[in-house]
């Protein structure tokens, strides 16, 4: 039988456990939140692609990319490409315009296995000021498109995971690339851009995750994935990943969907996408900080690392599965 001192010490070490995973996950939320709040920020006015708003998105982002150790492929974070705006796009005239895919990477603690790479990205730019030729769902209404959802909150959570992999007690065997693509709005320009023009060998880029639309959770929990059947286990390990996270995963091993994961599969590299789902603020003005779940943010950003952490360290070889 176990004494009541015993019981007692038991139930004090699991309140005190469960004190520091609740303060943990506050004060990712506060992270998420101001990453968030910047890049969705007037100030940005939409992140279009060519504009000012888009390349101080990008600064920021390579900020932390540096300030958190990620090694640059090259001299420099930046993956510039050219993208031709149509006329009638945020306040714009027909022109060709430079924007960057903002690119670092992390490299793995195991001999052989960091000469391969997991791809961890999230698309940094949105519609601007809209316009008629625009993917705005309000074409007649010119305002700032600021996309705190779509998706602020997916480079949000590309921050907050990589703050967890700085630590050095979270290296993973493969090396990582963290980065955030410019030009998804535009047709998944800057990732297809990407892996046209790979830093390094194809065949080395094992899985893609994709994040496109976390920030908002809802009252069910549930963070919708699809193509977690393009790699080895990969249903099996994200359902499990499910237990205890206080999320209910939507797992599909097809279904693969329309970001920029979908650029890498379509060269057979393994993706998985995932989103907290639609509503009726996508590509309108409205789409603002003030209805972003920065705790259900942080519940989706730490069940993420904890996905990326278990490829990384997967002890089985990684391959491609086509989905149907």
């Amino acid at each position: 039988m176990i004494s009541k001192t015993l019981k007692f010490a038991i139930l004090s070490i699991s309140i005190f456990c469960c004190g520091i995973n609740v303060r943990a996950q506050n004060i990712m939320a506060q992270t998420f939140y101001k990453h968030d709040k910047y890049l969705s920020s007037d100030k940005l006015q939409g992140r279009f692609p060519g504009t000012k708003g888009n390349n101080d998105a990008a600064a920021y982002v390579k900020k932390y990319f540096k300030q958190y150790g990620l090694k640059k492929f090259g001299d420099s974070y930046y993956q510039p490409f050219k993208l031709f705006v149509k006329e009638g796009i945020n306040k714009m005239k027909s022109d060709t315009v430079v924007t960057q895919n903002v690119v670092g990477y992390l490299e793995g603690s195991d001999q052989n296995l960091k000469n391969e790479y997991i791809v961890i990205g999230a698309h940094y730019d949105h519609w601007g000021w809209g316009g008629k030729q625009s993917g705005s769902k309000k074409k007649d209404t010119i305002a700032i498109h600021n996309g705190a959802d779509d998706n602020a909150s997916g480079v949000a959570a590309l921050l907050c995971i990589l703050e967890k992999f700085s630590k050095p007690e979270n290296k993973p065997k493969r090396s990582i690339i963290f980065i955030s693509f410019s030009g998804e709005e535009e047709g998944l320009l800057g990732s297809k851009y990407f892996v046209s023009n790979l830093p390094v060998k194809k065949e080395a880029v094992k899985v893609m995750l994709n994040m496109d639309m976390v920030g908002r959770l809802n009252a069910e929990k549930q963070l919708y994935m699809g193509g977690a059947g393009t790699f080895p286990n990969g249903v099996e390990l994200m359902k499990k990943l499910g237990e205890n996270s206080g999320l209910n995963p939507v797992v599909f091993a097809g279904d693969v969907g329309g970001s920029d994961h979908v650029s890498f599969y379509k060269e057979s590299i393994a993706a998985v996408g995932f989103h907290t789902g639609g509503h009726p603020q996508y590509h309108t003005p409205e789409d603002d900080i003030e209805l972003i779940n920065f705790d259900g943010g942080a519940l989706v950003s730490e069940y993420i690392f904890k996905a990326l952490r278990e490829i990384a360290n997967y002890d089985q070889s990684l391959y491609f599965i086509k989905q149907n």
